[in-house]
């Protein structure tokens, strides 16, 4: 299944209106790719919000009855040229009212989770830090010569990671393993600062759920500062990649580093 075919089926597959084998090539093309999982993502949250979270008040039966008895029969009149163009734009302007009330909803749905997955980012870059931190053998590649340990990565991932920064005697570049950030490989390098450790994290920046302000191009982008469990993150994307970095360091200090990584 493409998918062209995947977006056309969206709404009877949320709907639980497929067949079993056409369901099932569904799911597996939506697990494999990005842009559609978003895209029945979104047409996801519109359907509740147009379906279940719209005010809706039923009238009593018993009201109803009793305005039905009461209604007056319709006297059988030439209608108007004003009335017969009221007839025909009252459902355009239904839809326009509905949409006037829905798209508000929808928009802080998504706002909502844009945020939401921003803390995912920063829980995940401190559970990846913490495995450094508790792993008996965290240096895949242990030097201090950053034209070692980054030709290292050589075939070990999908991307090339991109630092700028060697290492320097204040933070000094103790090595580099190959990890993972949420659904892709990362590549970790690990700096020195005093007796703490220092993770940076470089992986592939598309299809995540970044922080609302931040830039997304080429060059310097925006940097975005979190502290979660006692820890210090700095997120940040440049270009196709994303990075983060975490520690218990100093926040001030920190931002020494990322302004050595390139950050703004």
């Amino acid at each position: 299944m493409d998918c062209r075919e995947s977006t056309s089926h969206l709404l009877d597959y949320q709907r639980g209106r497929l067949g079993p084998e056409r369901e099932e090539e569904l799911r597996a093309h939506l697990s494999g790719c990005p842009s559609c999982s978003r895209s029945e993502s979104i047409e996801r949250t519109l359907t509740d919000l147009l379906e279940r979270r719209l005010p809706q008040h039923p009238a009593p039966i018993a009201l109803k009855l009793r305005l039905a008895a009461q209604w007056p029969s319709p006297a059988v009149t030439k209608s108007s040229w004003w009335e017969r163009w009221g007839r025909s734009w009252a459902p355009a302007g239904a839809v326009a009212l509905l949409l006037f009330m829905a798209v508000p909803l929808y928009y802080q749905a998504v706002s909502s989770r844009r945020a939401g997955g921003a803390e995912r980012m920063i829980a995940e870059a401190v559970n990846d830090h913490l495995r450094i931190l508790q792993s008996g053998h965290p240096l895949e590649v242990e030097s201090g010569n950053f034209h070692q340990v980054k030709p290292w990565f050589a075939g070990k991932l999908d991307f090339a990671p991109a630092v700028r920064f060697l290492g320097d005697p204040e933070f000094p570049l103790k090595g580099g393993s190959v990890g993972y950030f949420l659904d892709r490989k990362a590549a970790v390098f690990t700096y020195g600062y005093r007796l703490h450790v220092i993770s940076l994290l470089v992986f592939r920046a598309e299809s995540l759920p970044w922080p609302a302000g931040d830039t997304g191009g080429s060059g310097k982008a925006r940097a975005y500062e979190k502290t979660a469990r006692g820890f210090n993150v700095i997120l940040w994307r440049e270009g196709e990649l994303g990075y983060a970095l975490v520690s218990d360091v100093d926040p001030t200090e920190l931002r020494r580093l990322a302004a050595k990584l390139g950050t703004a």
